[in-house]
């Protein structure tokens, strides 16, 4: 078969599958979400029920991140010279046997090592689905199937805390990992019942894969973009690790109340998302990038003034600071995205590997012994919203 047939063949089969390829990006692309949100109603009370201090349970949350994102830099190249759906495969059925070890953790360090290798099996995820975005779809079109995904994934952090928290009413936090391990083998059977979309694999050997790297590092165009666009969730992530302590410790709620706290700010993320979706139809996507980084700084403001005074006056700042992530970040994604012609999985693993870098920065930098949390994380939302805002406007002029 001529490499023209084999191109017309991969086509018709993906015309025929886009429908589900929506859902099965959104699932693969929330991954992440749902590893670590789940079990964040339980974080206190296993720091309470181990009798560790809350910087050491919340390692189950920053080693996931760093061991993710390490691993990412692994599957991108590797998707690159062997197609996508094997590395994923490969990733999701680590994913699901530590999933199901991690219930069976009896303390603090065995639950923190299970999840680092839940960690090395789910970052194949999120790093291919976007590597498959781009296989599948190209210019405005990418944009737009990348809002999409935005609004659905954007569910995952929204329900993923409540259904921690409903779990943990009638059940044990063992079951929240019980449910994880359901999820990947759903992703799998998706998975399984999809084309490969990658049409040329890369032949060079496998000893030269991570050459990719060097060749994005010497993209200056990317780099940039990269590090602006990381710099811009670097705010959410800190909250992430840190809502359990503000909303059950200091401000006295209990696991389900804060859980619903916390789908609000998800909220805002999905709200963000379809703004985009809706607005990129007659707005420019870099005006509305422009909109979203000065979201996140008065955000930050809002946070410093009245952050302290209540749920709900810390709850409505961190909306308007995850309502601006999530209008920004699709066509922050896709101009990232636009800066290579190839390594189309690299790029994609270095992107991610960079947000879950810095996202672990900031979730072990919230988690240290600060009196109060509040102040600190309004610190972090004024000082990146005000860095990646000048820094765009300074691109923008340039011509980026």
């Amino acid at each position: 078969m001529s490499f023209q047939q084999k191109e017309d063949n991969l086509n018709r089969r993906l015309s025929g599958n886009l429908k589900g390829a929506i859902p099965l990006l959104a699932l693969l692309t929330a991954f992440p979400a749902l590893s670590t949100d789940m079990i964040l109603p339980a974080i206190p009370s296993l720091a309470e029920n181990w009798n560790q201090p809350l910087s050491v349970i919340n390692l189950i949350l920053v080693c996931f991140f760093v061991t993710y994102g390490f691993f990412l830099l692994f599957y991108g190249p590797i998707s690159d010279r062997f197609g996508r759906r094997r590395p994923l495969l490969t990733g999701l059925t680590v994913y699901v046997l530590a999933s199901l070890l991690c219930a069976f953790a009896s303390s603090a360090p065995m639950l923190i090592g299970f999840r680092i290798l839940q960690a090395a099996g789910a970052a194949a995820s999120s790093s291919l689905s976007m590597a498959m975005t781009k296989d599948i779809f190209s210019g405005p079109e990418r944009e737009r199937i990348l809002a999409y995904i935005a609004v659905i994934m954007a569910l995952a952090p929204m329900l993923a805390p409540v259904v921690g928290g409903w779990i943990l009413v009638d059940f044990s936090w063992p079951w929240i990992f019980f449910v994880q391990a359901v999820m990947g083998v759903i992703g799998m059977l998706g998975v399984l019942r999809f084309p490969e979309t990658l049409k040329v694999m890369s032949d060079i050997p496998i000893s030269q894969v991570m050459d990719a790297y060097g060749r994005l590092l010497l993209n200056p165009s990317y780099i940039i973009m990269v590090l602006v666009m990381s710099v811009s969730l670097f705010p959410l992530y800190s909250f992430i690790a840190g809502s359990s302590a503000i909303y059950v410790n200091e401000f006295g709620l209990n696991e389900q109340k804060y859980s619903y706290f916390f789908a609000f700010n998800a909220l805002a993320l999905m709200v963000g998302s379809f703004s985009c979706l809706r607005l990129t139809r007659s707005i420019n996507s870099r005006h509305l990038m422009t909109v979203g980084f000065a979201g996140i700084f008065l955000g930050g403001v809002f946070l410093l003034i009245a952050g302290q005074q209540g749920p709900w006056s810390f709850a409505l700042p961190m909306f308007l600071i995850t309502f601006s992530m999530g209008l920004s970040r699709p066509p922050s994604n896709n101009l990232v995205l636009e800066q290579v012609d190839r390594d189309a999985g690299s790029a994609s693993s270095l992107l991610i590997f960079t947000y879950f870098t810095l996202g672990a920065v900031g979730m072990w930098f919230i988690s240290l012994d600060w009196a109060d949390k509040i102040p600190v994380l309004g610190g972090i939302a004024l000082g990146c919203g005000t860095l990646v805002l000048g820094a765009w406007l300074v691109l923008q002029k340039r011509g980026i």
